[in-house]
C-alpha cells in the first residue's frame, strides 16, 4: 500500500477523537504532512469512476476541516480544503447541473447552482486565509491602489496553486451570479492574482492556467478583461502543456465558440473540438483521468444540445451516447 493511502487510512482512524482528546502538536503536523504532501490527490485524480469519487469527496473534505480546526495554520491544509471545496463545487454541484435540462429541471439546477457558488466562496474563504497569514493584509488589498501589486510581487512559485485555487474559486462564485456585484468588484484583483501565477509558473499543473484564460477571456465583458483574440492563444498553449491530452481544453474551447452576443458562433469549431475531447484516451495520462472523464461527459451532452446553441439544419445529425 503505497504512501498516499496509508495516510488516508490512519486520518479515517484517528479523527474521531479529534474533538475528543489532546494529541500531540508533532502528531497533527505529521498527519497534515502527509495528507497534504505531493500526490496527495492522486488517490482521487485517478480514479475513473466520478459518482464513486463525488460520493467520497464531502466525507473527506470534513475531515480535513476537522484537521484544520486543530493545525489551523498549516498551510498545505488550508490549501488542500479550500481546493477541495472549489473542486468539488464545479466537478460535482455545478458539473452535473449544467447537463440538466434547463426547462424541465430549472428549480434542480437554480438549487444546485445556488449551493455551489456557497461551496466556491466557503474554498475561497479559506483560502484567503492562508494568503492572509502568509502575506498580512493580502485578502484586503487592491487592484486599483496599488497594494495588491505590492504583496503579489512578494509571491514566489511556490505560491502559485494558492493564488490559482484563490482567484479560480472566486471567479467561478461570480460566474454563477453576476448580479453579486459584490463579488464583481473583486473580478480586477482574482485576475491580478492570476497574472501573477502564470509569470511565476505559467506550465502550472500542465496549463490549468491557460484553461483558466481560455473561461475568462471567452465569458467577461470588455470592460472586465474579456479578450476574443486571446482565447486561441491560451488554447494552442494548454493543449500543448498537457501534451494534447486534456480533454477539459477542447471543451473550454468549443464553448468560446457558441454565439453570443454580436458574435455569430463557429459551428464547425464547437463540434470539431468536442469530438477531439472524446477522442482522448483515458488511459495516457492516467493523472488526468478523473478530469477527462467528466469532460468528456460535458462534451456528449453539448454534442447533444448542439441545436439550442446553433441552426444545424444543414449539418448532420447524430446522438452522442454516454
Amino acid at each position: 500500500m503505497n504512501s498516499k493511502r496509508t495516510g488516508l487510512l490512519s486520518l479515517l482512524c484517528i479523527l474521531p477523537f479529534l474533538t475528543s482528546c489532546s494529541i500531540n502538536k508533532m502528531a497533527i503536523n505529521a498527519i497534515s504532512n502527509a495528507l497534504t504532501g505531493t500526490g496527495s490527490a492522486d488517490v482521487f485524480m485517478t480514479d475513473n469512476d466520478p459518482e464513486l469519487v463525488g460520493d467520497a469527496l464531502p466525507f473527506a473534505i470534513k475531515m480535513y476541516e476537522a484537521l484544520l480546526s486543530q493545525n489551523p495554520n498549516h498551510e498545505g491544509l488550508m490549501l488542500t480544503t479550500g481546493s477541495l471545496f472549489v473542486m468539488y463545487a464545479n466537478a460535482f454541484v455545478q458539473g452535473p447541473a449544467e447537463i440538466l435540462d434547463p426547462v424541465d429541471y430549472y428549480y434542480e439546477r437554480t438549487e444546485a447552482n445556488e449551493r455551489a457558488k456557497k461551496l466556491y466562496l466557503r474554498g475561497n474563504a479559506i483560502l484567503n486565509t492562508a494568503l492572509d497569514k502568509k502575506y498580512p493584509g493580502f485578502s484586503s488589498a487592491a487592484a486599483d491602489d496599488g497594494s495588491l501589486d505590492n504583496l503579489l510581487k512578494k509571491c514566489k512559485k511556490e505560491d502559485v496553486p494558492l493564488l490559482y485555487w484563490t482567484a479560480a474559486g472566486g471567479i467561478a462564485a461570480y460566474s454563477l451570479d453576476v448580479f453579486d456585484f459584490e463579488l464583481g468588484y473583486q473580478i480586477s484583483e482574482w485576475s491580478a492574482m492570476i497574472a501573477r501565477a502564470y509569470e511565476l509558473d505559467p506550465d502550472f499543473n500542465k496549463g490549468a492556467i491557460d484553461e483558466l484564460y481560455i473561461m475568462l477571456y471567452a465569458s467577461l465583458p470588455e470592460n472586465l478583461g474579456g479578450d476574443k483574440d486571446k482565447v486561441g492563444i491560451h488554447f494552442q498553449r494548454a493543449l500543448e502543456k498537457s501534451n494534447y491530452q486534456s480533454a477539459g481544453a477542447y471543451v473550454a474551447y468549443a464553448k468560446s465558440c457558441i454565439p453570443a452576443g454580436d458574435y455569430e458562433g463557429d459551428y464547425d469549431a464547437f463540434v470539431d473540438n468536442l469530438e477531439k475531447a472524446l477522442a482522448i484516451d483515458l488511459d495516457a495520462d492516467p493523472s488526468s483521468r478523473l478530469l477527462n472523464v467528466i469532460s468528456q461527459r460535458k462534451a456528449r451532452f453539448l454534442l447533444n444540445t448542439r441545436s439550442e446553441y446553433f441552426s444545424i439544419d444543414d449539418y448532420y445529425d447524430g446522438y452522442y451516447t454516454f
